[in-house]
């Protein structure tokens, strides 16, 4: 009997064994699909144009040099660019969480009547959207056209996080704190500030950067809305013109510099815009761990 059960024991650590094994191997490959595209990007931006147009760089700079980052930087439109991005994702992002929270918060009281109903109409604009056509139209009726507003007021408010934040706050929340708070005279203002959002950390962090990366990322609506105003073009838009440009055998903008192989523009332009958001996500990991499990579960 006791070597039967040993030889089970070891059978079922061998399996067990076995698909620990798969599990890392799939993390891993998984790991290297992304990490790899960017390595060979950046090696590529840190490469001579002779060895990038002969196909022999691939995951480390063949003939080191920093001179695409040199001629993008004698751009100084980039630079502007570049704090028309950041002004705009800190605005979209403060002002995103802002209407996300004080929608969130009620849906999630069972106290509150037709909750189901409010919540319905926010899910069915998951569905069906005008297009982009009524779109321009309601921000050229509202003299939006050509303002800062234009990239931030319509893509502030995501049905899709509204719904995570509910489903956060009712599942972490419970009703018997909340109580407790309003028979000591506390407002639902209060509760919110001083009981809802300390406990809701991990998801706030987890929200705010989602529409971050998502405004950061976004050039579509900067391409339709920002026209003869070139000052307020968001950096990803600027790169796009830029690498559009040096695609054609065009000059850069400004600074009229001229780069012999588009290629290597495009990978450095690739690093340049993706750094800052690389730098920033370190520092709230944990909280984005933390916050993508809550916002999986459901009350």
């Amino acid at each position: 009997m006791k070597s039967s059960a040993t030889t089970y024991s070891a059978k079922r650590r061998i399996r067990f064994d076995i698909w620990d094994v798969l599990i890392h191997l799939v993390l891993i490959v998984a790991s290297l699909a992304c990490l790899l595209p960017f390595l060979h990007v950046a090696a590529k931006s840190l490469s001579e144009d002779a060895y990038v147009i002969a196909n022999k760089v691939y995951l480390w700079p063949a003939g080191f040099t920093l001179g695409a980052y040199q001629k993008i930087f004698a751009d100084a439109s980039i630079l502007r660019s570049l704090y028309v991005s950041v002004i705009v994702t800190v605005l979209f992002t403060i002002l995103g969480m802002f209407v996300t929270i004080c929608a969130a918060y009620p849906l999630s009281r069972r106290q509150l009547k037709g909750r189901t109903v409010f919540t319905f109409l926010f899910i069915f604009t998951m569905y069906f959207q005008g297009g982009i056509i009524p779109d321009y139209m309601l921000m050229n009726s509202l003299g939006l056209l050509d303002t800062m507003w234009s990239l931030v007021l319509p893509l502030s408010f995501s049905a899709f996080n509204l719904l995570i934040m509910r489903s956060s706050i009712a599942s972490s929340i419970p009703v018997s704190l909340e109580e407790s708070a309003r028979i000591d005279g506390a407002s639902h203002f209060r509760i919110l500030f001083n009981i809802v959002l300390p406990l809701c950390k991990p998801i706030l962090a987890t929200l705010s950067l989602f529409y971050a990366v998502g405004r950061w990322n976004a050039y579509q609506d900067a391409l339709f809305y920002i026209k003869q105003n070139v000052d307020l073009r968001p950096l990803q838009l600027k790169l796009y013109y830029l690498v559009i440009q040096a695609t054609e055998s065009f000059q850069l903008e400004v600074s009229q510099v001229e780069l012999s192989n588009p290629e290597v523009l495009k990978a450095s332009v690739v690093v340049f815009a993706t750094l800052p958001i690389i730098c920033v996500y370190p520092f709230i990991q944990k909280y984005f761990v933390q916050g993508t499990m809550l916002g999986a579960v459901k009350e």
